[in-house]
């Protein structure tokens, strides 16, 4: 039988590796037939020990090929260092202004890891500050698979912000993209952007809805509340997200408690899950999940919107549905009509209930701010009843204590830690270069948690509101711009009502919790406290 390396299909391989191996073959299975021939070897053994040569060299292939594989490997990663270290340098030479100091860190990954890893521990700011202090307010990274300018600078946010999709638009992973869809507020550009969250923000204004939103805020609140025993124990998070969800859907759809509601609430909890999932849409992952939950409940809502078309809709809108319907542009299609309101109920589940949650947190850890907050709503609601009047949305509102501590909340807290766009042209600002096609992250926490804007920025200082603008851009909770929040005034109305009737009515005891920040904002153990009702006369 000829050996394996004899036969002439595998002269050219054979020769090479046995070429690449010289010095790999101390085995005395083999010797060299001249010393200036490097090709050729004569076995030592019989034909009967072949099998073990062919065995052994197996072996000594595989060990080269896969120091062949490293090599490649360490190539490759020098030669993405070099494009990169190249397209760089064109970048600079073409512009007056610099880009930002930096580091992209590890090919593909960034610094991607390091930031997740400080955004889960207790002060996820940690991975600004300290660039920060190495490269100054505005500097460069690589997080989330993009290269991105990071800022820090309330001045350039501000520019970021109130700048329109010819200079910037919005800019999120690919698993938030994909379960909002691109007809998402969130993802939507120019007229059309700027129609709908038109609309969306003057009914979120006006003061039938404010007036409607009091009525079924309370309702709920004192539904929940009246099932409430001495001494037992709640979790708030849980309490304020199911108020939430319920009010923010009869906004939005008029859907009333019922199965359908419970429905809803099922599927969304499914849709939300996916909303910072790896971006894999294959059967059994978890955002091939969400899209299928979303796809239900957006079925639901089309069939809401069907029913309204079909019938006879007052000039008065009554909810979100309405407002939108009433437009004549043809832009406002069914699909993008359901795709919103889906979008629209995520402050329902998160935002405003995250909000309640941190206030309550807060001043269980601040008992003279609790005093002052509950003598204040105390007050009107003696002088609400001695007059016979139930209170007004306005009336919540007037509450100047309970918005400093709802303001004091929004900026210790940072339940939306900023906003990522993406740059259409080159941009130039303050001597820095945003390069076109580069991300950037306005990254709110860094400023609210400045100590040269705000004294003792980690101590929960309600007080330092009495005389201070929130209209400065030292403050942007809800973003800012084109893309400012419009429910900011029914979250700030919500979170009074849910206040106003738990310190007057409630004393509590907190449990021990403690704020995850990553993904979202939320509480460990969803904020346990022991409650006992005031018998206070």
């Amino acid at each position: 039988m000829a050996h394996p390396l004899d036969h002439p299909t595998n002269d050219l391989f054979s020769f090479t590796l046995i070429d690449l191996q010289y010095h790999y073959l101390p085995s005395p299975s083999f010797t060299r037939v001249h010393k200036h021939a490097r090709l050729f070897y004569h076995s030592r053994r019989r034909h009967g020990h072949r099998h073990h040569d062919q065995l052994l060299f197996k072996k000594q292939l595989e060990w080269t090929l896969s120091k062949m594989d490293n090599l490649i490997v360490c190539v490759t990663v020098i030669l993405l260092f070099i494009i990169l270290y190249r397209s760089l340098r064109r970048i600079r030479s073409r512009y007056s202004s610099p880009l930002p100091l930096g580091t992209l860190g590890w090919p593909f990954i960034g610094e991607t890891i390091e930031f997740i890893s400080c955004a889960y521990s207790d002060h996820p700011e940690s991975f600004m500050d300290k660039r920060r202090r190495m490269y100054g307010k505005v500097f460069k990274s690589h997080i989330f698979g993009s290269p991105t300018i990071v800022s820090t600078d309330a001045e350039v946010s501000r520019f970021v912000l109130q700048s329109d999709a010819k200079v910037f638009i919005p800019s999120y992973p690919k698993s938030l993209t994909e379960l909002m869809g691109k007809s998402s507020i969130l993802l939507i550009n120019g007229n059309l952007q700027r129609r709908v969250h038109g609309l969306i923000g003057a009914f979120f204004k006006s003061p039938h809805l404010k007036a409607q939103i009091t009525q079924d805020m309370r309702k709920y609140v004192q539904e929940s509340m009246e099932s409430w025993k001495d001494n037992n124990l709640i979790y708030i998070q849980d309490e304020t997200k199911n108020i939430g969800f319920q009010v923010l859907v009869q906004a939005l759809i008029s859907l009333d408690p019922g199965e359908e509601m419970e429905f809803l609430k099922d599927q969304f909890q499914e849709f939300i899950a996916g909303l910072m999932s790896l971006p894999v849409n294959i059967p059994g992952s978890r955002l091939y999940r969400s899209l299928q939950a979303k796809k239900k409940m957006v079925k639901l809502v089309q069939k809401i919107i069907q029913d309204r078309r079909n019938s006879s809709r007052s000039t008065v809108p009554k909810d979100v549905v309405d407002v939108l319907l009433n437009d004549t542009s043809a832009q406002l299609t069914d699909n993008l009509i359901s795709d919103n309101m889906i979008d629209f109920m995520i402050p329902g589940e998160d935002s405003v209930p995250v909000l309640i949650t941190l206030a309550i947190k807060y001043l269980s850890d601040s008992p003279i701010a609790l005093q002052q907050l509950m003598e204040e709503n105390m007050k009107l609601k003696k002088f609400k009843s001695q007059i016979g009047e139930p209170l007004c949305w306005s009336d919540y509102m007037s509450l100047q204590f309970t918005q400093n501590v709802i303001t004091e909340t929004l900026r210790m807290g940072n339940i939306i830690i900023g906003v990522m766009r993406k740059a259409m042209r080159d941009v130039e600002i303050k001597g820095y270069l945003i390069p076109k096609g580069w991300c950037v992250f306005t990254y709110f926490r860094s400023v609210h948690l400045d100590e040269y804007f705000y004294d003792w920025p980690y101590e929960f200082d309600p007080w330092r509101w009495q005389d201070r603008d929130m209209g400065t851009c030292n403050f942007t909770p809800f973003g800012g711009g084109q893309r400012l929040c419009p429910g900011l005034e029914l979250a700030r109305l919500e979170a009074s009502i849910f206040l106003h009737h738990f310190v007057t009515e409630f004393r509590w005891v907190a449990e021990d919790d403690s704020i995850v920040n990553f993904p979202t904002v939320r509480m460990k153990r969803r904020m346990p406290v022991w409650v006992k009702r005031r018998r206070d006369p």
